[in-house]
């Protein structure tokens, strides 16, 4: 009875390791020190896959996009920073986006821990910056952030390149 317990136990985590190795965006995560603050960013990665950005595939223009995949984007940083010389308090945010045309909209929103932008309100927003978009080159298959040590935060998405700063 122990060895076929043993078995069940074995074979229940292997299935959970395989269904977390194929999901289709998986977790991922970006940290960075930035002056006297770290900043990190935790989102999960969706793939284009053949599909087009702003049609079949997210962000759609003029609307809120969790930036990412499945649960909202996390952006954390340790310390008070400014981003795009507007303040941000430390703590969590939820990391949204808008995108019209080439001025994407960043957005923290204080509620961090939300499954997508299904309930997000514009009330909770803590900071909202404008920047301006470029082209991604190459073509980003993958959804990816970067930070940079001089603090420049980088997605990059198809074939979109959007940057902000942060300073502490």
């Amino acid at each position: 009875m122990k060895k076929l317990f043993t078995l069940g136990l074995s074979l229940l985590l292997l299935s959970a390791i395989s269904v977390q190795a194929q999901k289709p965006s998986p977790p991922a995560s970006v940290s960075q020190k930035v002056g006297d603050a770290i900043v990190s960013i935790n989102y999960s990665q969706p793939s284009v896959r053949g599909r087009i950005i702003g049609e079949t595939l997210e962000p759609i223009e003029g609307k809120v996009w969790r930036t990412g995949a499945n649960e909202a984007t996390v952006f954390e940083t340790s310390k008070d920073i400014t981003v795009e010389g507007k303040t941000l308090p430390a703590g969590k945010y939820a990391l949204f986006t808008i995108v019209n045309g080439n001025e994407w909209t960043i957005i923290f929103n204080k509620t961090w821990d939300q499954w997508g932008a299904f309930s997000y309100k514009e009330a909770e927003d803590a900071l909202r910056v404008k920047v301006t978009g470029g082209k991604a080159d190459p073509f980003a298959e993958t959804m990816t952030f970067t930070i940079a040590e001089n603090g420049t935060v980088t997605l990059l998405w198809g074939g979109n390149k959007v940057e902000f700063k942060v300073k502490s």
